[in-house]
């Protein structure tokens, strides 16, 4: 395939009815990387998403893939999983997985081949036979995510990917997606689930009332929301957290720590993404 899969957004922005759902958001997917959009319900990443993949139109603002604006001809480059799953319940899962993969550019036989491939992967070879209503959510959850991928897309879009898996089957998500990274596909996903963005993404972008309140790399973000405070492990095998005075420094905490407690271990605290969520969006509602 030609191209990468980088994705590019200048200032985007989409009204409905006077309503603003997204308001001049700009972020840039780097090609091979993982990037997570979140925000509360209503924020406007579902409508962001749907921009992206040319189902509803930008008042304003560009796309841009692989440094050019996208056209109608670059849908067949992505894979689309959206929130409110797309399945033809009266269909098999073979024809499903099937006609999908054709209809974004693969021969019967390459799609065949895929399919037999992806169906091994999430143990779903004795079920290619059934219909999409005979499967339980998690079966059909997996088929939708072999429907979005089955055409090998240089760019995957995931909206709530993990919504409907129990725990064993969202870390087999989860690997499935890192494969894909590392394969070389870029991925944009929306998510509530916060620890899926500290295992998964390299960069995020926030929005709240359809504006982007923080945007950046995790580790830098979760190092500028850090509160100062260290997690200790003394020789008697105990361990508490010790939040560092504003007029000491680290080393000066640590050593002084060390003279009453002896210290085994020692870290510096930081806070979650969750935490990190709740207080941006706190925040962003009573500015």
């Amino acid at each position: 395939m030609v191209g990468s899969g980088q994705l590019e957004l200048n200032n985007v922005s989409k009204s409905f009815a006077g309503h603003v759902a997204v308001d001049g958001v700009s972020f840039s997917v780097r090609q091979g990387s993982i990037y997570g959009l979140l925000g509360p319900n209503g924020a406007g990443k579902t409508t962001l998403l749907r921009i992206i993949n040319r189902i509803v139109r930008a008042d304003s603002g560009e796309v841009l893939l692989d440094g050019r604006p996208m056209s109608d001809g670059d849908v067949r480059r992505i894979g689309y999983m959206p929130e409110e799953r797309g399945l033809y319940k009266k269909m098999t899962v073979a024809d499903e997985i099937l006609y999908f993969a054709q209809l974004r550019g693969l021969s019967r036989a390459d799609a065949r081949c895929q399919m037999d491939e992806w169906l091994q992967r999430f143990n779903l070879v004795q079920w290619a036979g059934s219909r999409v209503e005979q499967l339980s959510k998690g079966m059909a959850q997996k088929v939708q995510f072999i429907v979005t991928v089955v055409h090998r897309p240089q760019l995957l879009i995931f909206d709530e990917p993990f919504s409907g898996f129990d725990p064993l089957n969202a870390d087999q998500l989860t690997g499935e997606i890192l494969r894909l990274r590392n394969e070389g596909a870029t991925i944009l996903f929306s998510t509530h689930n916060m620890a899926s963005v500290e295992a998964l993404c390299d960069e995020i972008t926030l929005m709240n009332r359809a504006r982007v309140v923080l945007q950046g790399c995790v580790d830098d973000i979760r190092r500028k929301f850090k509160k100062n405070v260290l997690e200790v492990t003394t020789a008697d095998g105990k361990s508490f957290n010790y939040a560092i005075r504003p007029d000491e420094t680290m080393h000066d905490a640590i050593a002084a720590l060390n003279d009453r407690y002896a210290l085994t271990g020692f870290r510096e605290v930081l806070p979650s993404m969750h935490e990190v969520y709740v207080e941006s969006v706190t925040s962003s509602d009573n500015a």
